[in-house]
């Protein structure tokens, strides 16, 4: 059995090592920098109406599904072991460098999530109960006329969702509440199986509320937290953005060993650290972007409101645990201390052992509300692939499968298979958006000339012929 694990971990090192050190760094950033470009920096002219639209993005869908729910929906996937144990493990292999790349991937990603979110609503499709469908897939099919490249992500997706990710969350929690605790893996496994089978079971709907509920409360919570411990060391923070920007570039180790690692291992670490969190590009926020009422009723108004999942959960939330873990002083290269570990022992160190607790309470409240946020994503590529809800049970059962078999796993070999299944989904839908660009961009000019005009925007697909026959009639009437 050891043999096989041992060959099974060497071929997804050999896979994550060149999708992501070969393809996937310069296609993801330069994806973003195309958008950005396009686009005329939207992530940037926008800020200020990404923050009215979600004020006003509460009500008005009629018994569907929000777009404050689609953004919180998304965020519930997005915050969660990418925010704590993936920014400390990009910190503990790429050193302080790699927060620079998760914050330029997140820049860069919040153009990229402009427009595969714009193109998830543009060919969302009725669920036929005041809720829709959508995501990569379907704009694949519907966009580039490629059903069989739709089949293909939408298993990807449902892998990497369903059971990679949904394994790597359920991993964090229980060495979380193990290291806090002393409780034992498999009880922590049963535990969250018994949790999250309520909810899945629920559906979308289910998804949606719990996750209106839990995301604001939970990331105000560890801002907070982190706020005091940024103020308590606040004559720190002049040399750690020093150490960030600096290490971001240079090749040489730091006197010190802080983190003496090259500027590839940065730059790598970071960006993929940055995607599992954010998720900009990979095609997961996507789904939930799609079963958004929107208001105004426009494409673009969604693209928007996901702009600012990606700068919550990178350049806030993320940035965050860096400054905690950066203060903290338990940084250091060849330490037994990596992942959530780390990030429990660098707020114990600047709190005292009550960190150690909110560090444990904090993760289990990200990473259940991102397995459920998982789930549902698989769950709405299933119903694509079948087209109705044909083998959800057996789902279902393997995503509460992989939840228990996460718990008690090994954490090299879950975030290993992780790695892989979202470059594979990210790989899949870049080339896809990147195709669709010019349908995201005329979405725009048409959404922005509208506001300029005076105008609540409306899309009236009939004003776009080359739109009108690709779209779902019940979806934009």
């Amino acid at each position: 059995m050891d043999v096989i694990i041992q060959s099974f971990q060497s071929f997804l090192n050999l896979g994550n090592d060149l999708l992501w050190s070969y393809v996937l760094i310069f296609l993801l950033l330069g994806a973003g920098a195309l958008f950005t470009l396009v686009s005329r920096g939207v992530q940037v002219r926008a800020f200020g109406h990404m923050f009215q639209l979600v004020r006003g993005s509460r009500s008005g869908a009629n018994g569907g599904i929000t777009s404050f729910q689609a953004l919180t929906t998304s965020l519930a996937a997005r915050v969660g072991t990418g925010n704590m144990a993936g920014v400390a493990m990009a910190l503990y292999i790429g050193g302080p460098g790699a927060i620079f790349w998760m914050w330029m991937t997140a820049i860069l990603g919040m153009a990229t999530s402009f427009v595969e979110s714009t193109l998830a609503q543009t060919y969302k499709v009725s669920h036929h109960d005041k809720t829709f469908r959508g995501g990569p897939a379907y704009y694949i099919e519907k966009g580039l006329g490629q059903r069989w490249l739709g089949i293909i992500f939408a298993i990807c997706l449902m892998i990497a969702f369903g059971l990679a990710f949904n394994g790597a969350q359920a991993n964090t929690i229980s060495g979380a509440l193990h290291t806090a605790f002393g409780v034992e893996t498999w009880m922590v496994g049963v535990v969250l199986v018994a949790i999250s089978a309520p909810v899945i079971f629920g559906g979308l709907r289910s998804v949606a509320r719990t996750a209106e509920v839990l995301v604001p409360v939970m990331a105000l919570m560890y801002l907070a937290v982190a706020l005091v411990v940024v103020i308590m060391n606040a004559d720190q923070l002049p040399a750690v953005f020093e150490a960030i920007f600096s290490q971001a570039f240079s090749t040489q180790n730091v006197a010190g060993g802080v983190a003496g690692y090259a500027v590839a291992e940065a730059i790598k670490n970071g960006i993929q650290r940055g995607l599992f969190s954010n998720e900009a590009g990979m095609g997961s926020a996507p789904n939930a972007a799609a079963t958004a009422t929107t208001e105004p009723n426009h494409p673009a108004a969604q693209g928007y409101v996901q702009m600012l999942g990606v700068f919550i959960d990178t350049l806030v939330i993320c940035t965050a645990t860096a400054a905690i873990i950066l203060v903290s002083g338990m940084l250091e290269p060849g330490s037994e201390l990596k992942g959530i570990e780390l990030t429990q022992a660098a707020l114990v160190a600047n709190v005292g052992e009550w960190g150690a607790v909110f560090i444990a309470v904090a993760i289990f409240l990200f990473a259940f509300t991102s397995l459920i946020a998982n789930y549902s994503y698989g769950e709405a590529n299933l119903e694509y692939i079948t087209g109705n809800r044909a083998g959800l049970l057996i789902f279902r059962l393997l995503v509460l499968s992989m939840i228990m078999a996460g718990a008690v796993a090994d954490l090299d070999l879950i975030w290993s298979f992780a790695n892989l299944s979202m470059g594979m989904m990210a790989l899949i839908n870049l080339i896809a958006i990147l195709l669709l660009m010019p349908i995201a961009m005329m979405l725009l000019k048409d959404y922005e000339s509208q506001r300029k005009a005076g105008k609540l925007p409306e899309f009236d697909r009939h004003q776009f012929p080359q739109l009108k026959d690709k779209l779902d009639p019940e979806a934009w009437k």
